[in-house]
């Protein structure tokens, strides 16, 4: 992970070495307080200041933001579904299945960006909780459909007004029109990196 200085002040201890503000130097810091220990945003006499452009500067900037701003909101819906054993990928099974209706393996895998060995031992799981089960498809022997039973229904039905609740919660530093503006800016920008190719492992 980048570090960059996003303006927030990170708390450090008496025995934590300062992170490194690279490509934004703080102007005039101390490098010392009276006490004789580091000033907090005093830059580590090893740290080698990143030298970035400013449309990298920038890119660098906003995918550490988006990092620890998607990690707070997610530690608060972690928080919320492991209280019923639960954790994030297997909520974002029974929430897909009890919003869409029973699902191929293959949707459900996409749905929550999990490989297919993943979504296996998800399904597995869930399974074993009386949850989910699994449905064959009519018009293709080798296809599996995931689907909640009677319990995986009303155990949906009964945690998901909560959960939405937490969620709405951890998002509210932003107003409901800020928040679907960031969602529509955010869509196009997934868009984008989902279409550009990956780089290429070295030879």
């Amino acid at each position: 992970m980048y570090t960059v200085n996003t303006g927030a002040s990170d708390h450090l201890g008496t025995c934590q070495t300062p992170a490194p503000s690279q490509g934004f130097p703080p102007m005039s810091t101390p490098a010392a307080r009276s006490d004789g220990r580091p000033h907090p945003e005093a830059p580590h006499p090893e740290a080698h200041p990143a030298d970035l452009d400013e449309v990298s500067d920038a890119a660098l900037r906003l995918w550490v933001i988006l990092s620890r701003a998607q990690a707070a909101v997610a530690s608060h819906a972690a928080a919320d579904v492991s209280r019923h054993g639960l954790t994030l990928a297997e909520f974002g099974i029974l929430e897909a299945l009890y919003h869409r209706g029973p699902m191929l393996l293959g949707e459900v895998q996409r749905r929550i960006l999990v490989s297919s060995g993943g979504i296996t031992f998800l399904v597995d799981r869930l399974t074993a909780k009386g949850l989910v089960e699994r449905r064959s498809c009519q018009h293709d022997r080798r296809a599996r459909y995931a689907a909640l039973t009677e319990q995986g229904t009303a155990f949906v039905a009964e945690i998901f007004p909560v959960h939405a609740a937490v969620v709405t919660r951890a998002m509210s530093g932003l107003s409901p029109e800020d928040q679907r503006a960031c969602a529509a800016v955010l869509k196009a920008l997934g868009r984008t990196a989902a279409a550009l190719p990956l780089p290429e492992a070295e030879r």
